[in-house]
């Protein structure tokens, strides 16, 4: 493959990135071209994403990329965080801004859903795990409110979909990101008709899905006159970030229904899983609450979402707020110092969702569990980082029954990868081998399928392969795992 350039649009619920990527053939290397902020906007009583503001973002990051590497540039791609979407109008307008998946419209929508179809019947049409802000309940809610904007919609499109119509004119629904929905079916890999005619959801929104690497057509005009990129591809990579770093995972072992390796996808959220050959759909998976997501090539991933480093984000957002402004490395290292195992959460509390208060909540949820209250800085992040690894010991203990087989590497990627500490943690707690990076893996799986669709077909093993050459990794072994098995017996 000849010295090319490709551009990943890495969208996060916190910040979003434009991260050029430039492959020899063998070796790829990165370079973040923009950095921008994200969170959702309070505004007319919704929480919504600042879609006007992000494409602004968008553009200006296309913008430098264009500077710098100029004609170089051949491919872009969006990847994004699942289950959001927008509707766009039969006139090939957008109708309203996103709404965040944090926002309370959907709260009792999930009760409400299995009052209209049983828990296991969505289960089995879905292979998805049970979670309130699942586009599923997003929608029953704009059905059951009488939505205008549902009544005038045309097309739903995921925030990633959106983006890439904004870029290229086309409307896709992209698989990966479409299997976040609990409105796909794992099976067949076409949406789940029958659910959505039982809740009443019009079918007519739901476009075709397409693969990964799939080419989506150039740049717009007035886009790429706007940014100054010229020749340029929208291919669509693993939209969902989380399959785009799943691609990135340095594992030798191809996708099979019994894998050695796991990985742990370690961000904002911390999500668990295997990488499979085919969804696994049984009942001991619904029990488990896991989910069946697409992966690049035909994969499925097998995972749970658990909450990760939110805990420790929204602390250090509530001390801004106070007047402390801790970098992580220095709370980190306050962690790291602060007495082991006092604490034990449960991250996925309700409590923790969105508090006004991060530490309070984790002072208040520590009062009612009957342990001791974190009352320093230390003992709060040290709780927060030991719940993750808490969190991650047990989802894999269940992970390992539904594959019949203890998986013995755990492969952490993604921004978690530069917290050492949690890494030795959750080498600790889950008494495995840990071995730790790509960072960027998000981007790298975005940029790797683009470049190798824009060359004919989309092979993991390749792109790991390139993986393994460019990048460094770090290994943690369990150094502490008796302690975890004394204070966590089960």
């Amino acid at each position: 493959m000849a010295r090319r350039v490709a551009l990943a649009v890495d969208l996060g619920a916190s910040g979003g990135r434009v991260v050029s990527g430039t492959f020899d053939g063998r070796l790829l290397e990165l370079e973040e071209i923009h950095r921008f902020e994200n969170g959702p906007v309070s505004m007319n009583g919704q929480l919504v994403w600042d879609l006007v503001r992000l494409w602004q973002e968008v553009v200006a990051g296309l913008r430098l990329a264009a500077i710098r590497h100029g004609r170089a540039v051949s491919t872009v791609g969006v990847d994004t965080w699942g289950v959001d979407f927008a509707f766009v109008g039969p006139d090939d307008s957008l109708l309203a801004n996103p709404v965040c998946y944090r926002d309370a419209r959907t709260n009792g929508m999930l009760a409400a859903a299995e009052k209209i179809v049983p828990r296991a019947d969505i289960f089995a049409a879905t292979g998805l795990q049970f979670m309130e802000i699942n586009s599923l309940y997003q929608f029953l809610s704009l059905v059951r409110s009488g939505s205008s904007v549902l009544a005038a919609a045309d097309r739903v499109l995921m925030i990633p979909d959106v983006f890439h119509w904004l870029l290229s004119g086309t409307r896709s629904n992209e698989r990966t990101n479409a299997s976040t929905t609990q409105c796909f079916d794992p099976t067949t890999g076409d949406w789940s008709w029958g659910l959505l005619d039982a809740f009443g959801i019009p079918r007519h929104v739901f476009g075709p899905i397409v693969p990964p690497g799939t080419d989506l057509g150039p740049l717009r005009g007035d886009v790429a006159e706007e940014t100054g990129l010229s020749n340029v591809r929208v291919i669509a990579p693993g939209t969902h970030d989380t399959a785009s770093a799943v691609a990135a995972v340095p594992a030798m072992d191809p996708p099979s229904s019994r894998p050695d390796w796991c990985y742990i996808s370690l961000g904002t959220w911390a999500l668990v899983g295997a990488e499979l050959d085919r969804p696994l759909v049984t009942p001991e998976c619904l029990a488990a609450n896991f989910t069946n997501e697409a992966g690049i090539g035909g994969t499925t991933r097998l995972l749970k979402n658990i909450c990760g480093l939110w805990l420790v984000q929204q602390c250090r957002a509530s001390w801004l707020k106070e007047g402390m402004d801790w970098t992580w490395e220095q709370l980190t290292t306050l962690a790291a110092e602060a007495p082991p195992l006092v604490t034990i959460l449960d991250p996925n509390d309700p409590s923790l969702v969105a508090p006004a208060s991060m530490p309070d909540a984790i002072r208040a949820l520590a009062k009612r569990s009957g342990q001791p209250v974190p009352e320093t800085t230390a003992a709060v992040v040290r709780a927060a980082l030991e719940s993750v690894a808490a969190a991650c010991r047990s989802t894999l203990r269940q992970l390992d029954r539904l594959l019949g087989r203890r998986v013995s590497r755990v492969h952490v990627v993604g921004g978690g990868v530069k917290n050492a500490v949690l890494c030795q943690f959750i080498a600790d707690a889950t008494d495995r081998t840990v071995v730790a990076g790509p960072v960027e893996a998000t981007a790298i799986g975005n940029l790797l399928v683009q470049m190798m669709a824009s060359e004919g077909s989309v092979d993991l093993r390749s792109v790991r392969q390139v993986v393994r050459d460019s990048f460094e990794l770090a290994t943690y072994e369990p150094k502490d795992a008796g302690s975890w098995n004394a204070r966590l017996p089960t």
